[in-house]
């Protein structure tokens, strides 16, 4: 009698192990690859859109008060446009050939998903301890160029960014921006809690360029709201905003140890002169737009 050839059960163990350790091995291998494909393709678009900024101002003669846009109704009616087929953006169609160039990879929303937005947190350095720049032009930088005015003025528990970019605490007059435009606003930005969505794109942020122009700065007499020598220059609100000065970032890829964020360089952000390149994204999230290349 002819007997027939098996594989033994410690034989089907062993092979299962194998396989066990292989798949342990290479599949963090995979996650790695695509998370760097994916942070490759966010850092193109990005640059794309900065290409983008700098054709709209050639012909407009400044920078869009948004990337995209915000959202459009059709009329009459209430029903949303969806963002893919917005007549006429900021930036796409005319500039940005795909609207995909405006979501990043992580970014699940579909075209006709909404949100508001607050601000981000403020920078909470003491002043005078990180001047952005000599601004008074003395040839040293000092306290008197990190005035609380050229500080970002408002932050989350302001209330929501409407339509003059200044916070209106009224939901019912907030600007309403596409989600899946995730480099004007993001929902995935701070450690603890709930998602908030914040602004990552705006023409100014400081007291003198945005604030109350009723109120006086103690110490110069200039009204804020109107602008001063002493505001930060990197604001794409200004005429000629400096190469340094940051367009927006993207905290998608950011890491996160039992709800904290690490301290590691995930977050991507892009500079209106040097284009997008990593960052450390505790620093961005601590400083927001007063972040140096």
């Amino acid at each position: 009698m002819r007997l027939k050839k098996a594989f033994t059960l410690i034989e089907l163990l062993v092979v299962i192990a194998i396989i066990a350790i292989l798949a342990a091995i290479i599949f963090p291998v995979f996650a790695r690859a695509k998370d760097a494909a994916y942070r490759s393709g966010d850092m193109a678009n990005m640059n794309a859109l900065r290409s983008a900024l700098q054709l709209y101002r050639i012909d407009q003669g400044g920078y869009p008060p948004a990337l995209l846009g915000y959202v459009t109704l059709y009329t009459p009616g209430p029903n949303i446009i969806p963002a893919n087929l917005l007549p006429a953006g900021f930036l796409y169609p005319k500039r940005v050939d795909t609207i995909n160039t405006f979501k990043p990879a992580y970014n699940k929303h579909n075209y006709l998903d909404t949100t508001y937005a607050v601000w981000p947190a403020k920078d909470g350095r003491t002043l005078g301890s990180a001047p952005v720049v000599d601004t008074d032009g003395d040839g040293k930088v000092t306290v008197a160029d990190d005035k609380l005015g050229a500080r970002q003025a408002y932050g989350p528990a302001d209330g929501f960014v409407c339509a003059s970019n200044i916070p209106c605490g009224v939901q019912a007059n907030q600007l309403n921006f596409y989600a899946m435009d995730g480099y004007d606003v993001t929902e995935n930005t701070h450690t603890g809690g709930a998602n908030r969505p914040e602004l990552r794109y705006s023409l100014f942020f400081s007291n003198w360029s945005i604030g109350d122009s009723s109120v006086n700065d103690p110490d110069f007499n200039v009204p804020w709201g109107n602008g001063s020598s002493y505001d930060d220059p990197r604001q794409l609100g200004y005429s000629d905003p400096p190469e340094t000065t940051p367009v927006t970032w993207n905290d998608y890829f950011r890491d996160y140890n039992a709800g904290q964020l690490v301290s590691s360089r995930r977050d991507i952000v892009l500079f209106l002169g040097g284009g997008a390149k990593p960052y450390a994204s505790n620093v961005v999230y601590d400083r927001a737009w007063r972040i140096m290349p």
